[in-house]
């Protein structure tokens, strides 16, 4: 039975559930009451600062156990902007000045570039410390003298802000509701059969929203329990398996590519291990890493679409029903059509761009008028992606709009490249890209990952790409890397990769 998502919030799901909620990389567990106490702590202490609902928390927190407690806490009462621990000074002066925030959250860790950056702009620091019982946590010479709680953020009450990537223009502020976020954690939950049984990793960074949303939001939605490691490692990864019996997981590509690296001398964990499902968004997963996947782990990989426009999830294969390769599945919480020519589709054969609508997707961006003009139609956001439907319903994304190399008129998809690329049994990883052309306007690059010790050349890359893709599609540049850049979250960035890769000015 659908609850009703406008009377609860993040609180009154911590109560409803009991039993472990959190674990962190040592093993000490934190049951469901504690977290609500923690949660409840958090609410008077705002009451005493006589915070309003609407202000504005950055919270700077390594990744781990204390930054989802500040998470959960903080969005129930107040709107959370979780930002990365490794900005700069320069880049924390911008988002604390663009999000108007006068308070952080942080703890003994703080970089001396928050601290300049907070004196800078006038952000009162506070700190977190550990409470009276193991594992609780309060904030740092606060009271809680009138010990009466904030009101608890509901229905279309703001409570999480995060930055889009910015990667073409100043990034914008998605501002998301308490409805946003909880209807995207229960549809999440619901397609993989999420329940208290099952014990999820984290290995996502918490300032993004396949981590908040996905991991953390979706296994406190069910009533599970999370692991919140400290980060991504591919060499702690298969020990933290064998530690904690996780029975899912949900990453990015570039971190199951790493991890299959490493597979074959881990097989015994493997083998042994609980994991139902492994879940993979925020990029396209090439077929061919899919395939590898559920052979090694034995179960199935659900491919998800998701962007934080959305509270993460649009679109998700099933569990237990149809999967498609090379398809993001069907729509998982909000309506997805197509838009071309000013018209909404929704039948197959027609490439378009993708439009969503629904209780997850942003209602605007947060101070930005030009933004919000360009990214809505008729009440339907505009993602930026491509997409097509098939006769099923299936959807398969093209690409990013951005993303898409008009070489002389001739308009390529790079994703096409990269499944072309990745089936070749050398390749480790593998991703194409625009690089400027005087003539032509843009060519189309690759850098490439081998495995190891395989070796290859440009010229045989070159003859095996002519089986799969048209000759005008073969990349005349192609580099041989160690590692292909990645962003803050592990995603491969196509966009500017020809300047970070010193090919163009």
């Amino acid at each position: 039975m659908q609850e009703d998502l406008d009377q609860i919030s993040i609180y009154s799901k911590l109560v409803s559930h009991s039993g472990p909620c959190l674990v962190d990389s040592s093993g000490n567990v934190l049951g469901y009451s504690q977290m609500k106490d923690i949660c409840s702590t958090f609410g008077n202490q705002l009451s005493n600062m006589e915070i309003a609902s609407n202000s504005v928390f950055g919270i700077v927190l390594p990744n781990g156990i204390n930054m989802a407690k500040c998470f959960l806490s903080l969005a129930n009462y107040v709107i959370a902007a979780p930002l990365n621990p490794d900005y700069t000074e320069e880049e924390f002066i911008f988002y604390l000045t663009d999000l108007e925030c006068k308070y952080v959250v942080t703890d003994e860790t703080v970089s001396n570039d928050l601290k300049n950056a907070a004196r800078k702009t006038n952000t009162m620091l506070l700190f977190i410390e550990t409470g009276d019982r193991d594992n609780l946590l309060k904030l740092k010479s606060i009271d809680t003298k009138k010990n009466i709680s904030n009101k608890p953020n509901l229905n279309n009450d703001q409570c999480l802000i995060l930055h889009t990537s910015g990667t073409t223009s100043k990034p914008k502020q998605v501002q998301l509701s308490t409805k946003n976020i909880l209807s995207s954690a229960s549809n999440i939950a619901n397609i993989l059969a999420l329940s208290k049984e099952d014990r999820g990793l984290n290995i996502m960074p918490l300032f993004h929203i396949h981590g908040l949303i996905a991991s953390l939001l979706s296994s406190v939605f069910s009533g599970g329990c999370l692991v919140c490691t400290e980060g991504f490692n591919a060499l702690a990864f298969f020990s933290q398996i064998k530690t904690f019996n996780p029975t899912w997981i949900t990453a990015v590509p570039t971190m199951y590519q790493a991890i299959l690296g490493r597979s074959s001398r881990n097989s015994p964990i493997i083998k042994s291990s609980k994991i139902r499902l492994l879940r993979s968004s925020s990029a396209a997963m090439p077929v061919k890493t899919i395939e590898e996947l559920e052979s090694v782990f034995e179960c199935p990989v659900i491919e998800a679409y998701g962007m934080t426009e959305a509270s993460h999830q649009m679109a998700s294969n099933t569990l237990n029903g149809k999967r498609k390769s090379g398809s993001v599945g069907k729509a998982a919480g909000p309506r997805i059509a197509l838009l071309k020519d000013s018209k909404v589709y929704t039948e197959s054969g027609i490439e378009g761009e993708i439009v969503i609508k629904g209780e997850n997707v942003t209602n605007s961006y947060r101070n930005n008028d030009l933004a919000n003009k360009e990214s809505f139609f008729d009440g339907w956001f505009r993602t930026g992606d491509l997409g097509t439907f098939d006769n099923e319903g299936f959807l398969f994304i093209s690409g990013r709009i951005k993303e898409v190399i008009n070489k002389g008129g001739e308009k390529i998809s790079p994703k096409e490249i990269d499944e072309a690329l990745m089936k070749h049994p050398a390749i480790f990883q593998a991703v194409s890209f625009s690089i400027t052309h005087e003539k032509l306007g843009e060519d189309v690059g690759a850098a490439i990952v081998l495995k190891e010790p395989e070796s290859v050349s440009k010229e045989e890359l070159q003859l095996h790409l002519k089986k799969f893709i048209s000759n005008f599609k073969i990349p005349k540049t192609i580099l041989f890397l160690n590692e292909i850049p990645k962003g803050n979250t592990g995603k491969i960035q196509r966009i500017g990769l020809a300047k970070k890769l010193g090919i163009e000015k």
